[in-house]
Parts: structure tokens; C-alpha cells; sequence
């Protein structure tokens, strides 16, 4: 694989699979994430990256928090930051247990690349608070004006759903209307996410990029 060169994403296998081998660099990254294409680590294989046929995203014009969400969160004293404690929140990701797996997709080589990319403002995260503890959240990727939520992870109950309905609040202030969460779960789609066709969400993707610069989005948080 060219180090900044991706077959086009309608290139894809039946998998989703686009391209294999290459490295994390921030050059690489960027040039994935630019064309809608993330890695996705396999133990034992080289570096994967995908475009699925079927891409999850969340419109903002569809978001909703479940009623149940609101009333819990209510009677706590949560706050968020953002951009304050990115390799917190990574390394707190790759140890949650996962649904039919017995590893992580989030090994060391891709937390260490994805902090590269944070310090390089591209790789995001907001943390949830409960007084010093961190106890949820949730980071992901920025490039070209499309948000791609990466993974979320929470200590205390609710703390991940919180961490995504803030991460949305904050995105809408920006003016962004919609982020890409690559794969639809059940938390997600209870806010609304749905699957669209790759061929869907790529003309998404450009009419986006074809936006003025959104501003912001690397400005840091006070707590709240």
C-alpha cells in the first residue's frame, strides 16, 4: 500500500476491507479518515482498513436521549471536559469487555499512533467526571469536518451515554449536523443512529468536506 494512497472505497471486499499492511502514522490517519476509510486491527493479521457497504451514522436531526437518561443524570453531579485527559479515556476504552470477543481491537500499537494524532489535533475525547474520578467517555477522530466517534467506555452506570449526548451538544454548537459512528449498536441506535449505503454515506462525506472550515473543535473545554 502507498503510504498516502487508498484504493477508492468502492474497491472494497464483500468484508469491507479496502486495503491491507501500512503503519498508523498521522500522515496515514489522515489520509483513511479523509476518504471515509478507518483501521480496524485484526490479532494475528496486518493492519486492516475498511469502508463498509453499510456505514452507521448518527443526524443530529434524529438524535434523541431516552427519557430514562435524562431523569438519572438529573440526580447527578456529573461534569465534562474535553480534550483534557485523551490517553485516559483511550486506555480506558481498550480494556472494556466487548459482546463475543476476547481482546481488543484497541491494542498498543493503535494507542500510542492515536495519541500521535491527538497531539496533532486530529483525535478527540471527552471525559465525564464524578468529582476527581474519571468515570465515562468517549473519543474520536476529526478530519475534514466529519467526527468519526471511535469507542466510549464508562466505570459508572450511564456515564458513556452521557458522554455521547454531551459529545453531541458540543458538536451542534459547532454546526456540525451529524457524526459517523461506523457500526450501529444498541446504545447508538437508541439515540437514533442509523445504517446508510457506503455509496450514501461518501456523498455525506464530500458534501461535508465541500464546507468552509468548522472552528472550535480543538478549543478546550472548561469543566462543566
Amino acid at each position: 500500500m502507498n503510504k498516502n494512497v487508498f484504493p477508492h472505497p468502492s474497491q472494497a471486499n464483500e468484508e469491507g476491507i479496502v486495503a491491507m499492511g501500512g503503519d498508523l502514522s498521522v500522515e496515514i490517519l489522515l489520509s483513511a479518515y479523509s476518504q471515509g476509510i478507518f483501521p480496524w486491527p485484526h490479532e494475528g493479521l496486518p493492519i486492516l482498513w475498511f469502508c463498509p457497504w453499510e456505514r452507521g451514522i448518527l443526524e443530529f436531526k434524529n438524535f434523541h436521549v431516552p427519557r430514562s437518561l435524562r431523569k438519572y443524570v438529573n440526580k447527578k453531579k456529573w461534569r465534562y471536559t474535553w480534550d483534557q485527559d485523551f490517553s485516559s479515556v483511550i486506555r480506558a476504552c481498550a480494556i472494556v469487555p466487548r459482546v463475543g470477543q476476547s481482546g481488543t481491537w484497541i491494542n498498543d500499537q493503535m494507542i500510542l499512533s492515536y495519541e500521535k494524532f491527538h497531539a496533532a489535533n486530529y483525535a478527540h475525547s471527552l471525559e465525564v467526571w464524578e468529582g476527581e474520578e474519571l468515570i465515562g467517555g468517549i473519543y474520536g477522530v476529526f478530519v475534514n469536518n466529519i467526527f468519526s466517534a471511535e469507542s466510549m467506555f464508562y466505570k459508572k452506570s450511564n456515564a458513556s451515554k452521557w458522554a455521547l449526548w454531551q459529545l453531541v451538544n458540543h458538536l451542534q454548537s459547532l454546526g456540525i449536523e451529524w457524526i459517523d459512528v461506523q457500526m450501529v449498536t444498541p446504545i447508538t441506535e437508541s439515540f437514533g443512529a442509523q445504517l446508510i449505503s457506503q455509496n450514501d454515506f461518501l456523498l455525506k462525506l464530500h458534501e461535508s468536506q465541500k464546507r468552509g472550515p468548522i472552528h472550535g473543535i480543538s478549543k478546550p473545554l472548561a469543566s462543566r
